[in-house]
């Protein structure tokens, strides 16, 4: 077999594994962020605090008085369900049974004051 047919594959695959090790674009929080449905929507996590900031489509703060969401956590093998709860002014908040270490995932599905419902999805770094 030639070499080049060899090798070929293996250079095709090298820009995937590159965009799969890329950080998350970062917010004003200094948290990932995802945007949904074209809402930019950050992830903070303070030891069992867990804080979703929601923005509109322009980017600026969008009211959480309406929102309502919860968040599957899947880490170590299990997977827990969190409620979240607005709170003034662009936040949900939530609180986890134990601090999540990195790699855990977090998925986000909820309705924002606007209406829209959306899934944001986050591996925790």
């Amino acid at each position: 077999m030639n070499l080049s047919r060899r090798i070929l594959p293996g250079k095709l695959l090298l820009p995937a594994a590159a965009l799969a090790q890329q950080r998350a674009p970062r917010g004003p929080h200094g948290g990932p962020v995802v945007t949904a449905d074209g809402h930019p929507i950050e992830l903070i996590l303070s030891g069992t605090t867990l804080t979703l900031f929601v923005s509109e489509e322009n980017g600026r703060p969008m009211s959480s008085a309406r929102a309502s969401g919860r968040v599957t956590v899947q880490a170590g093998g299990q997977t827990a369900t969190v409620t979240l709860a607005p709170a003034e002014p662009n936040r949900l908040v939530g609180t986890l049974a134990a601090p999540l270490a990195a790699g855990a995932r977090v998925v986000f599905t909820g309705t924002l004051s606007d209406g829209h419902r959306v899934t944001a999805r986050y591996v925790v770094e």
